[in-house]
């Protein structure tokens, strides 16, 4: 099937065996993430396709870009497509549950950057309805609900393992953003950048795009507006993704 390889301009994602395909969520977080750090180890934390791991080997010259993937389908799929990108000498991805890879790592050197499109359901943006949400696969209920990897253990994992000065970026339904912050408090994690996302201007806010670090600060915020109208994009988001999206 011809969306089951989806071609960036530097690498291709193959998509047939991950419950979760490539969508907005994980392209816009993928290219918004902080990296003015300058980060040499880097932690994606359920891979699904590979998607963010991929898109920091471009994005970033860290030496070692770590996954993990709890889903043996999409673990496999993670795999290949590192295997078969540009940079596999980066890339490495584990068959592992969240609580236990940090409990194995938490005496190991800690990553510089922690980045996560976690599991949760919320209205897609509005090109991307998805009408057929009520037959999905249980793998893609896991990918989809926040069930299967509640915010609280997502934090808690994180701050086990980034280190003292690094970023914990991460994309979750705007709805959801006083309550992720307050958990993160909780674990001594601070947003330092926060992006509200719309589909439209006129439509409501979708997504909170949020980075945070051990420091507490006063986080720079900004809105983001993804379309105009329908397929007819915002300069602001076309400059984001224009170093991935081939036809922009």
């Amino acid at each position: 099937m011809p969306d089951q390889i989806f071609k960036f301009k530097e690498f291709s994602v193959a998509q047939d065996k991950a419950a979760m395909k490539i969508g907005t969520d994980g392209v816009l977080l993928g290219a918004w993430t902080p990296l003015d750090h300058n980060p040499e180890s880097i932690l994606d934390i359920g891979a699904g396709t590979g998607l963010l791991a991929l898109m920091m080997a471009q994005r970033s010259a860290a030496f070692n870009i770590d996954a993990i993937e709890i889903e043996e389908n999409a673990y496999e799929q993670a795999v290949e497509n590192f295997e078969n990108s540009d940079w596999g000498d980066r890339l490495f991805c584990y068959h592992a549950d969240l609580n236990e890879f940090a409990e194995e790592m938490q005496d190991e050197e800690k990553y510089d950057l922690i980045i996560s499109n976690p599991p949760f359901y919320a209205a897609p943006f509005s090109s991307e309805v998805d009408e057929n949400e009520e037959k999905m696969s249980s793998a893609r209920k896991m990918a989809r609900f926040s069930d299967s990897l509640p915010f609280e253990h997502l934090l808690r994992g994180v701050s086990v393992l980034l280190s003292e000065e690094g970023i914990f970026s991460v994309i979750i339904p705007f709805s959801e953003e006083e309550k992720f912050i307050d958990l993160a408090s909780q674990v001594h994690l601070f947003p330092k950048k926060i992006t509200r996302v719309r589909g439209t201007k006129d439509s409501t806010l979708k997504r909170s795009l949020l980075a945070f670090s051990f420091k507490k600060t006063e986080p720079v915020t900004d809105e983001l507006i993804i379309e105009i109208s329908r397929h007819n994009y915002t300069e602001a988001y076309k400059e984001l993704v224009a170093p991935f999206y081939l036809k922009l």
